[in-house]
Order: C-alpha cells, then sequence, then structure tokens
C-alpha cells in the first residue's frame, strides 16, 4: 500500500491516511487501498483506528482535480459512499483521531465510524455547495442522525465549518484533547475500554444500534445468542466472585 499505511496489533488495526502533499485528499488509490483494509478486518473482525498520521491533518475531502472530472456515471458508481459504508458495517467499533481539517469527503469519512476523538484545532465542514454539488457519499443522512436535522441542515446548506468546541457540544466528536501528541494515546484509550468488553456483545450491539430501523426483535435475538455464549458465563461468574458470591 502506498496511500494507506496500517499497523498491527493484537487487537486492532491503526490505519493511517498517507497523501500528505495532497493533505490526504481522497481520491481513486485511497479507496482501493482502504477497501483492501475493510476486507481484512471483515475476514479477520478487529478494532480500527484511523487516522491522518501528518501533524495537522486528517483528510481535506476529495481530490478536487479527479472530482471536476467526473460525471454522472460517476456520481452513480458511489465510489466514496460505498466505501464509507463498508466501513460503517464493519463488524467491530471503529475510531476516527481527527487533527486538523476534516472537510468534505474527509469528514463523511469521519463520520463513517463509530466513535471520533479530535485535537483542539480539528475542524468539520460539507463545502460541497459552495463546489456546486452535494455531499454525496452519506452526511445526508449519517449527520442528521449524529446532531439532528435542523443542526445538520444548517451545515449542509451553509458550508461553514465547525471547530473542535462546536463540534463536541453538539455531538459530532466522542472527546477533544488540547494537543496533537494527546489525540492517539486518547484515541487508543478509547478504545482500550471498548476491548475490555466481550468482542460477541460488542459486534451484535453494533448491529442493534446501526440497524435502520429500531428492531426489537433483533435485540431478542441478539441476547439470546450472547445469553448461551461461554464468555458472558465467565464474566459474570468473575464479576459474582468480586463480589463475593
Amino acid at each position: 500500500m502506498s496511500t494507506v499505511l496500517v499497523e498491527e496489533r493484537a487487537d486492532r488495526l491503526v490505519v493511517t491516511l498517507h497523501r500528505p502533499e495532497k493533505r490526504n485528499a481522497i481520491d481513486a488509490g485511497v479507496v482501493e487501498e482502504l477497501h483492501a483494509v475493510c476486507a481484512r478486518l471483515e475476514r479477520e473482525p478487529r478494532l480500527m483506528l484511523l487516522t491522518g498520521g501528518a501533524d495537522g491533518i486528517f483528510a481535506a475531502g476529495a481530490d478536487i482535480a479527479q472530482l471536476r472530472e467526473r460525471r454522472a456515471v460517476d456520481a452513480l458508481a458511489a465510489i466514496n459512499q460505498a466505501l464509507f459504508a463498508r466501513i460503517r458495517a464493519l463488524p467491530l467499533p471503529t475510531v476516527a483521531a481527527v487533527d486538523g481539517p476534516a472537510l468534505g469527503g474527509g469528514a463523511e469519512l469521519a463520520y463513517a465510524c463509530d466513535l471520533r476523538v479530535c485535537t483542539a484545532r480539528a475542524f468539520f465542514g460539507q463545502p460541497e455547495v459552495r463546489l456546486g454539488i452535494i455531499a454525496g457519499a452519506g452526511a445526508t443522512y449519517r449527520l442528521p442522525a449524529l446532531i439532528g436535522e435542523a443542526r445538520a441542515k444548517e451545515l449542509l446548506f451553509t458550508g461553514r465549518r465547525v471547530l473542535a468546541g462546536e463540534a463536541a457540544r453538539i455531538g459530532l466528536v466522542n472527546r477533544v484533547v488540547a494537543e496533537p501528541a494527546e489525540l492517539l494515546p486518547a484515541a487508543h484509550a478509547l478504545l482500550d475500554e471498548i476491548a475490555l468488553a466481550s468482542p460477541l456483545a460488542v459486534r451484535l450491539t453494533k448491529l442493534a444500534v446501526d440497524a435502520p430501523a429500531a428492531h426489537p426483535a433483533l435485540d431478542l435475538v441478539a441476547q439470546a445468542v450472547l445469553f448461551d455464549d461461554p464468555e458472558k458465563h465467565r464474566r459474570m461468574t468473575e464479576f459474582l466472585d468480586r463480589r463475593g458470591g
């Protein structure tokens, strides 16, 4: 891989966008390599931390030079939308660690992750309407789910940028750290908290939360599977033993 770097750990992949000369703009190469990462995580489910790597950069959005040349048939091919949907559907949780700009497709990539951690200098935005297009890779439905319809419409209609403090206040990000050096440790700490839980329970919880609509029956089936899972019995036995029975 040349546009995406992958570090393997026992319970997670650390995936770093690597086009610093283009401010990590998402081009066809990035899309192809992130699909390859998704294929690995679908075969061997692990947590994922996604970051921009280079100091002060997450992803500046789609490569405008490539985007300018795309036509109707390219839009219908759902190039970015299909990738971000695949990331959203990964079996185990994903965390985006954002430093600096996450704009356009870069912001939509962050929204596709389950959780977001950012630095105080991070900012998000959907400037597509100012370029004569729409935010077509997930923001029109993921952003309202994250921050509510009215706020999402304001951002999508105006293209204005959301700074880190506001992003935390409206629920767009989960945590904000003061210094860039704190970003990856904070993202790993969040994943460490998740890793303490039963992987199957986390996986089924993610399936239930991400279902297109409320599905009480899905909750029942997931719980039924977990009630017969040896991991559940082990964890509850350990809890009772700590409590003295």
